[in-house]
C-alpha cells in the first residue's frame, strides 16, 4: 500500500519546514509514504527548500494556475507513481499533520473512497463570527447538493482512494474542494469525516483577500456546479415558483371577471404577466432538459475517461 502525501505550494518558503515536521514519517497499514509538493510558480525558494527537507516528488509550474489546477497536477503525479492513497494538505500549515492517520484510517478499512478532516468550526478562535456562520451555510449547501453528510465541506484536508481519484475530473479554476465533493457524492461513493486539529494562521488566505470575495467566488462555484452535475434540480427550482404564480395571477383573473360581472379583458395588465412569467418558466423548463442531456454526455466522457485512466494507472 503506498500513500502520497501532497502538498500545494505557492511561495511556502517559511512554513514549508513547519508543515514537514508535523507529518507522520510512518502509517500502520501503509508500506510506502511519500512526501510531494506542487510548486505554483513560487518566487521564493520553496523548491530549494522543499529539496533540502529531503522531498524527492516536486511538480513545478511556471506560472501560478491556482488551487484546482495544483491538485490536477498532484493527482496525475500520483496515479504516474503507483499512489493507492493521496492526503492534501495546505502549505500554511492550517492542519495538523499529525492527524494524517485518522485520515487515512477510513480508505485502509474499506469504509470509504474519500475522506475529509472537519475542522472544529464554532470552536475554532481564529474565525470571526461572519466566516463561521459562512462556513456553516456553506458546508450545509454542499451537502445538499452533493448529498453527502461531510461537515466541514471546504476543507482541503482530505484522503482519497485510488478509485476516487481515477473518478474525479476537476472543471473548477476556483478550487477543488467543493467540486470533488459534489463530483463523488452524485457518484454514490462513500464519503466519510473524521475530526481533525489545526495549527494557528501564519498568514492570510490567498484563495480571496475579503469575505465579499469569498461569497463571490465560493457562490457562483456553487451556482456552477450545481447546475453542472443537477441541472434538472437547478432549474425546476427556478421554474417552479414561477408556475404557481401563473397558476394564481390567472386563477385571480378568472374569479375577479366573473365576481364582477366583468370581460375578462378587463385584466389584460395582469394576464400578460401571467403569459410572460409562463414563457419564463417555460425556457426554466427547457434548460433543465437540455441540461439533463447535457449531464448524460458528460457522464459519458468521464466514463470513458475513467476507463482510459485505469488502463493507464490501474497496474502502476
Amino acid at each position: 500500500m503506498k500513500c502520497f502525501i501532497q502538498i500545494p505550494c505557492y511561495n511556502e518558503e517559511k512554513t514549508l519546514p513547519s508543515v514537514v515536521a508535523d507529518l507522520p514519517k510512518s502509517i500502520p497499514g501503509i508500506d510506502e509514504l511519500e512526501l510531494m509538493i506542487i510548486d505554483d510558480g513560487s518566487t521564493d525558494r520553496t523548491v530549494e527548500t522543499a529539496r533540502s527537507l529531503g522531498i524527492r516528488h516536486i511538480v513545478c509550474h511556471n506560472t501560478n494556475r491556482g488551487l484546482a489546477a495544483a491538485f490536477r497536477s498532484g493527482v496525475e503525479y500520483a496515479l504516474s507513481h503507483g499512489a493507492d492513497i493521496l492526503v492534501n494538505t495546505d502549505g500554511d500549515n492550517q492542519y495538523f499533520g499529525g492527524d494524517v492517520p485518522q485520515l487515512v484510517q477510513p480508505i485502509l478499512e474499506g469504509r470509504a473512497d474519500l475522506v475529509v478532516g472537519c475542522r472544529p468550526i464554532l470552536g475554532h478562535k481564529e474565525f470571526s463570527p461572519v466566516k463561521k456562520l459562512l462556513q456553516l451555510c456553506g458546508s450545509q449547501v454542499l451537502r445538499t447538493i452533493s448529498k453527502t453528510t461531510v461537515r466541514d465541506a471546504a476543507s482541503g484536508f482530505r484522503a482519497f482512494s485510488k478509485e476516487t481519484l481515477l473518478r474525479i475530473f476537476i472543471h473548477s479554476k476556483f478550487s477543488y474542494c467543493m467540486e470533488t465533493l459534489i463530483q463523488i457524492g452524485n457518484l454514490g461513493m462513500r464519503v466519510a469525516s473524521v475530526d481533525i486539529r489545526v495549527n494557528p494562521k501564519t498568514r492570510e488566505s490567498r484563495l480571496f483577500r475579503s469575505i465579499p470575495q469569498y461569497i463571490r467566488k465560493s457562490g457562483g462555484t456553487m451556482v456552477a456546479m450545481f447546475i453542472l452535475y443537477r441541472p434538472v434540480a437547478f432549474f425546476v427550482f427556478l421554474s417552479l415558483p414561477l408556475w404557481l404564480i401563473c397558476l394564481a395571477g390567472g386563477l385571480r383573473a378568472i374569479l375577479c371577471s366573473l365576481w364582477n360581472h366583468v370581460p375578462l379583458k378587463t385584466y389584460t395588465p395582469s394576464l400578460l404577466a401571467v403569459v410572460l412569467l409562463a414563457v419564463l418558466a417555460l425556457l426554466f423548463d427547457i434548460l433543465a432538459v437540455i441540461g439533463s442531456l447535457l449531464k448524460a454526455q458528460r457522464r459519458l466522457t468521464e466514463e470513458v475517461l475513467y476507463l482510459e485512466r485505469s488502463a493507464r494507472f490501474r497496474e502502476k
